[in-house]
Parts: C-alpha cells; sequence; structure tokens
C-alpha cells in the first residue's frame, strides 16, 4: 500500500480562517494541505457585506465579543489586529471605506478579499483541494491521518476550521464540533446567532409593520445596542435586534427604547402643543405606521392638555422599554454566525491547540468567541488563524 502524501501540516476548512492560517503557516516553510468539501473557498467572504466583505472593525476589543471565557479572545486579538489586517489589505491595492461604527468595507467586491487571501496562500506553497468531502480523520503516532475525497494525507498538525452551522446553504455543519468531541473537547451548546428574532401570534400588530425601520435601543441579556431595527413578516431584525440576539435567550423578554435619548419629551409637547394628541406627536417621531400602531396598543385618546403628567410620564416610560417576547429566531438557516462552539477551556488562548491532544488546533467560528455584528468575526477569524498559524 501507498503511503499517503505527508505534511506539517493539514487544515480544514478553506473559510476565512483556514485560508489566513494556510498562508500563516505556507509563509513560514510549513508543507500545508488545505481541504474543503466546498466547490469554491471564502464562500462566507463572498456574501459578506451585501458582496463587499465587511473584513474588519476599527473598533476591536476582546469586550465585542461573547464567549464562556471572555477573556479568551485578547491574546489573538492583540498579537494580530485590525491594523494588521488592514496593512495586508493595503498592501494588495484594495480600496476600501468606513461605513459606519468602524466598520470597513471594500469599495469594489468581496473577491478581492478571496483572491488576496489565496495568492497569499501561493505565496506560502500551499495545497488547495476543493470540493473534496472529508471521509476519516484519525489519530496514532503523533500524526493525523485525513482520508478526503478518494484521497489520504497525514500530517502531525491539524487544524479545524471548519466554521459552525450557520447559513447551511453555503454547506455550514457541525462537523467542526463532531470532531473536536472525538478527540475529547468540550463544546459549549451552539445557537444562532446575528440573527433575525420572530414573534409570537399575538404581536401581530408589529407583524403587521413589515418593512418599517426606525433607530431603537434593544436591551437584552445585559447588553444593548442603539442601531436600527426592522419590523419583518415574521418579527424583528434589522443591526440592532441582530446584535442583541447574540445576547438574547429563549424566554427572555427583549426591551426597545422607541425614542432612545430623549427625556420628558411627551409632558413638554403638552406645553407647547397642547391640543395635539399622542398619535399626531409620535408621527413626528416615527415613521407614521409604527407610530399609529405604538398609539393604538396604549390609547391614549383625547389631546395632551387632557392628560395629567403623571399619565405622560407612564407613556414615556412605556415607549423606553417596550417588552417583546420572541417566540423563537429565524434559526440557523438566517444567522449570520454561531454563539457557541468548541469551548475554549481546552485550548491555549496563545496557540489555539488542544491542551490534551498535541497537534490539533481550533480556529475561527468553530471556536466558543462570536464577534458582535460589523467585521468583528472576520477579525476573529484572522487574529485566530495567524495565532495557529505561527504555532504550526
Amino acid at each position: 500500500m501507498a503511503i499517503p502524501p505527508q505534511y506539517d501540516a493539514i487544515i480544514l476548512g478553506a473559510g476565512g480562517a483556514g485560508l489566513m492560517c494556510a498562508a500563516i503557516a505556507g509563509q513560514r516553510g510549513r508543507r500545508v494541505l488545505l481541504i474543503d468539501h466546498a466547490p469554491e473557498p471564502g464562500r462566507k467572504i463572498l456574501i459578506s457585506g451585501g458582496g463587499r466583505c465587511n473584513f474588519t472593525n476599527l473598533d476591536v476589543a476582546p469586550d465585542r465579543y461573547i464567549s464562556a471565557n471572555p477573556h479568551f479572545a485578547r491574546s489573538a486579538l492583540s498579537r494580530y489586529t485590525a491594523a494588521d489586517f488592514i496593512a495586508l489589505v493595503d498592501r494588495y491595492g484594495i480600496a476600501w471605506h468606513e461605513k459606519t461604527l468602524g466598520q470597513l468595507f471594500c469599495d469594489g467586491s468581496a473577491r478581492q478579499i478571496v483572491a488576496m487571501l489565496l495568492d497569499e496562500c501561493a505565496a506560502g506553497g500551499v495545497t488547495l483541494h476543493l470540493g473534496e468531502a472529508i471521509r476519516d480523520v484519525g489519530h496514532a503516532d503523533g500524526r493525523f491521518s485525513v482520508a478526503y475525497g478518494e484521497q489520504a494525507a497525514s500530517a502531525p498538525a491539524l487544524v479545524i476550521a471548519t466554521g459552525g452551522p450557520s447559513i447551511p446553504k453555503l454547506g455550514a455543519t457541525g462537523f467542526a464540533y463532531d470532531l473536536a468531541r472525538r478527540f475529547g473537547l468540550k463544546v459549549v451548546e451552539p445557537r444562532p446567532a446575528l440573527v433575525p428574532l420572530t414573534l409570537p401570534h399575538e404581536e401581530s400588530l408589529f407583524r403587521e409593520l413589515a418593512g418599517v425601520a426606525a433607530p431603537v435601543l434593544a436591551r437584552a441579556g445585559g447588553a444593548e445596542f442603539a442601531e436600527a431595527a426592522l419590523f419583518t413578516h415574521r418579527g424583528l431584525s434589522g443591526p440592532a435586534i441582530l446584535q442583541i440576539s447574540s445576547y438574547w435567550r429563549h424566554g427572555q423578554p427583549i426591551g426597545i427604547d422607541f425614542l432612545p435619548g430623549r427625556s420628558g419629551w411627551l409632558i413638554e409637547a403638552k406645553r407647547t402643543r397642547p391640543r395635539a394628541t399622542l398619535r399626531s406627536i409620535l408621527a413626528d417621531l416615527l415613521p407614521d405606521r409604527l407610530a399609529e400602531a405604538l398609539a393604538e396598543i396604549i390609547a391614549l385618546p383625547g389631546a395632551l392638555d387632557e392628560k395629567r403628567d403623571a399619565v405622560l410620564a407612564d407613556v414615556e416610560r412605556r415607549l423606553a422599554d417596550w417588552p417583546f417576547r420572541p417566540n423563537g429566531t429565524e434559526g440557523f438557516a438566517k444567522a449570520e454566525v454561531t454563539v457557541g462552539g468548541i469551548s475554549t477551556d481546552g485550548l491555549s488562548s496563545k496557540t489555539m491547540e488542544a491542551r490534551k491532544v498535541q497537534g490539533l488546533h481550533a480556529i475561527g467560528e468553530a471556536v466558543d468567541v462570536t464577534g458582535w455584528l460589523g467585521g468583528y468575526n472576520f477579525q476573529w477569524a484572522w487574529s485566530s488563524a495567524w495565532a495557529a498559524g505561527q504555532a504550526l
């Protein structure tokens, strides 16, 4: 029987993290094999940011990440920063711009980022096999063996970079978790993150507002985000809701401040426009259909000067913390990323290597580190990949 090709490292998954790790290790002189069951690399990169790839964020910091160990991401993020990745992008002459809140996008196409990473892999002599399903992974005598397609290979190092189950239409699965468990690593329960929330039937009035958006402050799980919320035919979406979804748990309410930053506005309106109604005041501050729906539910008939200040103050409080009780999310199909994953307890924060299995590394979305919306998750992919690539 022929001996399978031998490499220094085999990386499973040619997404952002896998490509980056392969490039780093390859350029350090390592013989690297990169395998993916998808027919093309970087599929999440290609669809991100509306096809322009929100590739990092100027405000990256460890507190923008969710993990059972909130300090785990600190090491990798500090050693390979947003500025480092921007320098790489600049070296390739890829034009970019800041959109909002530190979010950086390509001026042109996300394909430029994939092409850059492939060029970096080529510079490191990386062997890339696409459209090859992993049939088996073994470990014996200090080496990992991988059977893929009709081929096989072995190496003393194996990197799990196959992501989480979010966006299954791109081929995403829980493969990383199954493999991690085989090697004795724990997995923090994965759940959809950066995902729209669904509302129960009794909130049908709000579901009838599909297409209406407004700037709000959303709260859940001890976190809050001031961005736009969007009503959908199934519930709530928009940046503020996607952000808060990562912190929300089933059964919990979320609170929406429909008029963030305003205080005493309704009592002041009573002084300046005494004959106005709640409906007319809200229509000046919110989209018309939303103003009408809120006024209908609050049911405060008549002019403002007919109401005591205490009543108006109570209305202000309701609109500042309006409770919604989502009955679920739109699931992994619509989730941009996954909260949970391979437990950081079993990994080195410096090298991303499993503490109990020498040579086994896990990076990117496969790990229990999840960033905010806005380029944070790609930066974790680059940083964790760099950390592992330096250790291979």
